[in-house]
């Protein structure tokens, strides 16, 4: 007697148990293969937009320099002689000029970094790292430049022989100093923290996620 014959398995196909991965739609990041969307620039793209940044920004510094030099008060000094060797001081022990340089200096680069802040966001109307960082480096770099630019075209800074130059009991101005040196940090964080305000009220938001269906 035979055996009835057994019918042999279907054909095993792995593809269907086989995980395809869908590409991701359009827009998404990842889509353009570069970890942007499509609608985004690129990491090439944000990188060059960012040393424009930062070199304009700094570059401005040199009006900030000018409007320090021609804004802040003047601090009168007076020579005089005692045989053979002169000696320099303050016309007014009591006076606020020198204050007054450091706190011009301060208050022209908080509205600088406003000024800056709002003109990037303005250009962008996005964020990014590397145009928050371009922001605070020329900021920075602006500060030192504007420092810089106001002792240059401030009075001679050799106190000594200006006094002579002027004469005995002569009333001359100090050279522009900065005393406080934290004041170069008044442009960078005032332009970051507007900018950073400014695209968390203002900047694109990222489309929210579709609810799972219940």
């Amino acid at each position: 007697m035979t055996a009835p014959l057994t019918p042999p398995p279907p054909p095993h196909d792995d593809s269907a148990h086989q995980l395809r991965q869908a590409p991701p739609p359009a827009g998404a990041p990842g889509a353009d293969g570069y970890g942007y969307g499509q609608d985004g620039p690129g990491m090439r793209t944000e990188l060059r937009e960012a040393a424009v940044i930062a070199v304009a920004v700094a570059l401005s510094g040199a009006l900030l320099g000018l409007l320090w030099w021609w804004l802040a008060p003047q601090v009168p000094l007076v020579g005089d002689r005692i045989g053979k060797n002169w000696v320099v001081y303050l016309k007014d022990t009591e006076g606020e000029q020198a204050v007054g340089v450091d706190g011009v200096f301060t208050l022209l680069g908080l509205a600088f970094g406003l000024v800056s802040a709002v003109v990037v966001f303005l250009l962008r109307r996005r964020g990014g790292v590397p145009a928050v960082v371009a922001l605070g480096v020329g900021g920075l770099l602006g500060s030192v430049l504007a420092w810089r630019l106001g002792v240059w075209l401030g009075p001679e800074s050799d106190v000594l022989a200006h006094a002579q130059a002027v004469g005995k009991g002569v009333t001359f101005s100090a050279p522009l100093k900065l005393s406080a040196k934290g004041a170069l940090l008044a442009w960078p964080f005032a332009g970051l923290l507007v900018h950073l305000g400014l695209t968390a009220l203002f900047g694109p938001r990222d489309p929210e996620p579709p609810y799972p269906p219940a």
